[in-house]
């Protein structure tokens, strides 16, 4: 658990560094990404982006905010209820988007190996072992021991 918690770490990590480098805050690259790739049929509704980021409404509609301040996205109101409002990329948030995208599926390609050798080894060794049930409580000593 503890090398599959390093390597994602460490892949958001250079990701937040290569927003930056593009000239967007983490958050928002996140914000740009979550919009793009909402599953079919999913409205980009400001409650939807905050749900898919884990942020609260209000810290999504400062990432908004600073979204449209540059361009990069457009709000509207929905013509069916005008109390949603709703968020489009813009072309020059898809370009940027884009550009940090790709980079990111460079990476991954390089270094995804490693994350894929560290999910793999989790799963097959934090199986239990033939006979015990998996309960999903943990035990007594496992309790005791992350508390020191």
């Amino acid at each position: 658990m503890a090398e599959l918690r390093y390597r994602i770490r460490k892949f958001v990590g250079e990701g937040d560094s290569v927003a930056r480098s593009a000239g967007l805050e983490p958050q928002q690259y996140l914000l740009l990404l979550a919009l793009r790739g909402l599953p079919e049929g999913e409205e980009a509704t400001i409650r939807t982006l905050a749900d898919r980021l884990a942020l609260k409404h209000h810290s999504a509609v400062e990432l908004i905010d600073r979204l449209e301040t540059h361009g990069y996205v457009r709000r509207n109101r929905s013509r069916d209820d005008r109390r949603r409002v709703m968020v489009a990329l813009l072309p020059r948030g898809e370009k940027l988007l884009e550009q940090v995208a790709l980079d990111r599926i460079g990476e991954l390609r390089a270094s995804g190996a490693a994350l894929v050798s560290a999910i793999s080894a989790l799963l097959e060794n934090g199986r239990p072992s033939p006979g015990k049930k998996a309960s999903g409580k943990s035990s007594k000593r496992s309790k005791e021991s992350r508390s020191d």
